[in-house]
């Protein structure tokens, strides 16, 4: 691989030459960090490697790839997993639509000639190539490698998680008809986890590994302050200390950070200046999001309330 930017190994932010640097590089871009996530993705970077994120729902495994792209001032490229996924979505595949039309047009025009071997050809070419996830990461060009972004793993198959310890393994993808694309620069892969199943060992063994859970009381009311800065004082600890009891009950979705935010924005725009028992009936839409959840907390929504 080249030389990263500024002559240092790896993609780092300006002003990022230590992993003590990093953390207050993501504070300014909003997202406020542990000291070990921010060893992880400084690592991640400086090694090249993947960086493999663990965690509920809503614990800011995401948006670690989108604060990183605007950090890097990169393009964050984004391959959503889902049960099924395969090469044709992920990787490339052929605008077959374009592909007939070439065809009839071929035709209608007489330039075929006979020989059918060479219209063939000329199907199978950058032409009609589709780019998919995967392909676009590992040919883009420019400054600073991309923020691949492969989300929910675990929500592919077996077979799926072994094609990508292959592409992670040297990041290059060979098409048949086209022959074997490597990267330039790797991008910069950023995997995620919900944990609805155990991702295999080999795929988490090729990558630097982090836990996101939950934070504690101090470090959320720091969150909300820091993303929702209009916020009372009052109605943002109100929140995350009502949050924090939401996660104790036996909800079948417990919120996470990223509900505690859209929560605290919705008061705000409602105009709240604290919570009571009314705004949270009014806005439990924006904190949970199952009727069997908001049922059985709306019995309880006193307690939310006690202590605040």
């Amino acid at each position: 691989m080249s030389e990263a930017v500024n002559g240092r190994r790896g993609a780092l932010p300006p002003g990022v030459s230590r992993s003590g640097e990093m953390g207050e590089k993501l504070r300014e871009e909003s997202y406020l960090a542990g000291e070990g996530l921010a060893t992880a993705i400084f690592l991640a970077l400086k090694l090249q490697k993947p960086l493999f994120l663990e965690g509920e729902a809503g614990v800011g495994k995401t948006e670690v790839a989108k604060v990183l792209s605007r950090m890097l001032e990169t393009p964050l490229i984004r391959l959503q997993c889902y049960e099924g996924i395969d090469v044709n979505q992920a990787v490339y595949e052929w605008d077959y639509a374009r592909q007939l039309l070439h065809i009839r047009t071929a035709e209608a025009l007489g330039t075929t000639g006979g020989d059918r071997s060479r219209l063939e050809d000329e199907l199978y070419t950058r032409q009609f190539l589709v780019q998919r996830p995967l392909l676009q990461a590992i040919e883009h060009r420019g400054e600073n490698p991309p923020i691949l972004l492969i989300d929910e793993v675990d929500r592919a198959d077996d077979e799926f998680e072994a094609f990508l310890l292959e592409i992670l393994s040297d990041y290059s993808v060979t098409i048949p008809e086209i022959g074997t694309v490597r990267a330039e620069r790797p991008p910069v892969a950023i995997l995620t986890s919900n944990r609805t199943r155990e991702v295999h060992d080999a795929l988490k063994r090729r990558c630097l590994y982090f836990f996101i859970d939950h934070p504690d009381l101090e470090r959320e009311v720091e969150i909300v302050r820091l993303r929702v800065p209009d916020a009372e004082e009052r109605l943002t600890r109100q929140v995350a200390k009502a949050v924090q009891r939401l996660r104790s009950m036996d909800l079948y979705k417990p919120p996470g950070v990223a509900e505690t935010l859209d929560w605290t924005e919705a008061l705000v725009a409602l105009g709240a200046k604290e919570l009571n028992e009314d705004l949270i009936e009014a806005t439990m839409g924006s904190v949970l999001k199952y009727h069997e959840d908001q049922q059985r907390v709306l019995l309880q929504s006193l307690s939310l309330l006690a202590g605040s």
